[in-house]
């Protein structure tokens, strides 16, 4: 394979520069080095400042580019309007001149696989005669939306009194069912236009890679592929060692911005009974308001469950008055912890969530029954298909105010762990934990996916031109 007359396809991997989003892009990576291909990292000067734990970097090569904001990314700029504004102009100049400085190196690039939150890297990638790939990082079913509320099927704002809407490949939604860029348009008018334009160029992409796998959605998948016939579900991308295990010591994503917490967790989960822990965490964006904090706080009392409840540094003031020391007894609260490490001890019995799409897949893969707590984004879409769809949890709802009041998580809680509902529920989590497996294994639906991609895209070792 080594000899001088091969050489590896080279494969440049653009995520876009959140960690819920360069996670699944770097496993990505791992199964395509795994398959063959010469990886190239690039990420933004600004991630990059960022990052406080990172194996990542000396995992690959990686290159930088820059967003028009070095220093401190969307921070720095003030608002999204003006970041991704001036990261599409000074992303796709300083990407130019990356492709031209790896050419002239003697390693050209032959792919770029980029985030479909930056669709004008495929611009980028055609003007220089170089294969585009999409990658979404969410659920087929969040994107069938977006592209219809790109196309104008799904009309903005939506009709205050219409309740339910027929989409094609999915089941029928409530307006709460919607991403919240759907429903509340008006908030987030920058993110808005940023997830419907994923779908600007996408007719124009040599491949369309989904972060998820075919039995999941595959209604949604059969229908896009009408549209796309080069769609394909390369997920979950959960390190190998929770899944296949081919790729070893592949056991931990590799970057994070935040420090975990491992050993702390590690010697308390030891102590706990087994199934008897109820984890708590809404990833690394999501913020409760206080009252909604406090709720939740009180509700893990109520329950009278061993929890391990994640509350980065910059939450801790919206906890309760002396919550963690009245509590000590029955929780532990971190300010980051190794999440795949959690998911997967014998200990944990149920995964109170916000439903980030990463977290929804770890739970999948892992079996772990959730209690689903959506705040924003695409998450409220994700809950709905966690109890409706694949029944492998309980919405939690909320009040009038959007409050989930302690009442409620206390028997969302209770009604997961013992109660009979909660009997279906754990079944139904260990059947898509043998499917997740089944899928990334030699020869699974997601396998073969990337072995087709790996192919056709020559990023196997072939000969030298």
């Amino acid at each position: 394979m080594e000899n001088g007359n091969l050489r590896k396809g080279h494969c440049l991997i653009l995520p876009y520069p959140l960690q819920g989003h360069v996670n699944p892009l770097l496993q990505f990576s791992k199964r395509l080095r795994f398959k063959g291909a010469q990886i190239t990292l690039v990420h933004t000067k600004s991630f990059i400042n960022r990052i406080k734990d990172s194996s990542a970097t000396s995992l690959f090569p990686s290159e930088t580019i820059s967003d028009g904001f070095d220093e401190g990314g969307v921070q720095q700029a003030g608002n999204f309007q003006l970041y991704f504004s001036r990261f599409q102009e000074v992303g796709s100049r300083t990407l130019g001149e990356l492709i031209e400085k790896l050419r002239d190196s003697g390693s050209p690039v032959d792919c770029v696989v980029y985030d479909a939150f930056l669709p004008w890297v495929l611009d980028v990638a055609k003007k220089y005669g170089v294969a585009g790939a999409v990658f979404f990082t969410q659920s087929c079913a969040v994107g069938d939306i977006y592209y219809h509320v790109c196309k104008g099927v799904v009309k903005l704002p939506l009709d205050d009194h219409r309740r339910y809407y027929e989409i094609p490949g999915l089941p029928v939604l409530e307006r709460s069912d919607f991403p919240s860029f759907v429903t509340a348009p008006e908030i987030y008018p920058a993110a808005r236009e940023m997830v419907i334009n994923q779908f600007s160029n996408v007719d124009k992409a040599d491949w369309v890679l989904f972060n998820t796998l075919y039995k999941l959605e595959q209604e949604v998948i059969d229908w896009m592929s009408k549209l796309w016939p080069a769609i394909r579900p390369v997920g979950p991308t959960v390190p190998s060692m929770y899944l296949d295990k081919r790729l070893q010591d592949d056991n931990d994503y590799g970057m994070n911005i935040f420090k975990p917490m491992g050993d702390t967790c590690r010697k308390w989960l030891e102590q706990r009974a087994n199934k008897s822990v109820v984890y708590v965490s809404f990833g690394s964006l999501a913020a409760l308001n206080s009252e909604a904090m406090k709720e939740l706080a009180w509700g893990l009392k109520m329950s009278n469950k061993y929890f391990l409840w994640v509350v980065r540094s910059s939450e801790e003031s919206k906890l309760p008055e002396n919550f963690v020391e009245e509590n000590s007894e029955k929780g532990l609260i971190v300010s980051w912890c190794p999440q795949l490490e959690v998911l997967s001890n014998e200990s944990t019995g149920c995964f109170v969530t916000h439903c980030g799409w990463n977290s929804t897949l770890e739970a999948l893969s892992l079996g772990v029954p959730l209690v689903a707590m959506p705040q924003w984004t695409d998450q409220t879409t994700n809950a709905k298909f966690v109890e409706d769809v694949w029944e492998i949890g309980i919405k939690a709802g909320a009040d009038g105010n959007g409050i989930v009041r302690k009442e409620m998580i206390d028997k969302c809680i209770k009604e997961v762990m013992e109660g009979k509902r909660g009997e279906k529920i754990k079944e139904n989590a260990r059947k898509w934990k043998e499917w997740t497996l089944e899928a990334a294994h030699e020869g699974g639906s997601s396998d073969k996916n990337i072995d087709e991609f790996v192919s056709k895209c020559k990023l196997g070792p072939y000969p030298k031109s």
